[in-house]
């Protein structure tokens, strides 16, 4: 084998190797926060992958190893509205007819959101924070909400407006 076939051969392997290693996928966890007072997320799914909307870190997300640039996750949620409603006990006949009453009220919302950089392999999954106005910030920062390392710093218990913006 001539060596410029050689060269040419040991560049394209190093090429495919670094495309490669840039579409590797790893499975992790996401998780919700709610910043909506008044109101309760019942589930929500990122790009397909579905949840329940009641905190904590489920199982999971499959994301790339690395950042990548317009890195996008698309996301839909079931919202109840209104949280207050005081149905009839579950073992009364009046519930299910009550449930369904209110369950009316439930709405579906799609966003798509652009995912922020993280840096080498420092994801920690990915939270989905929900905001006024039907509004969708992500992070995969390891960092907990509420700490001063961690980029979402909208509070908890915002109330809705009485006309969301455009």
């Amino acid at each position: 084998m001539s060596p410029l076939k050689f060269l040419w051969g040991a560049l394209f392997l190093v090429l495919a190797g670094c495309i490669s290693a840039s579409n590797e996928m790893a499975a992790g966890n996401i998780a919700a926060v709610n910043h909506v007072e008044g109101t309760a997320i019942n589930w929500f799914s990122v790009n397909g992958y579905r949840a329940s909307g009641g905190g904590g870190r489920q199982c999971c997300i499959v994301l790339p190893t690395r950042w990548r640039p317009g890195l996008i996750v698309n996301i839909e949620w079931e919202v109840d509205p209104d949280t207050s409603v005081k149905l009839p006990s579950i073992t009364s006949d009046e519930f299910h007819s009550a449930y369904k009453k209110h369950a009316e009220g439930y709405r579906i919302h799609r966003a798509s959101v652009e995912v922020p950089e993280w840096y080498g392999t420092d994801s920690c999954g990915l939270k989905v924070h929900f905001l006024p106005c039907y509004q969708i910030k992500v992070t995969t920062s390891c960092w907990g909400y509420g700490s001063p390392n961690n980029p979402i710093k909208e509070p908890l218990y915002m109330k809705e407006p009485a006309v969301c913006p455009k």
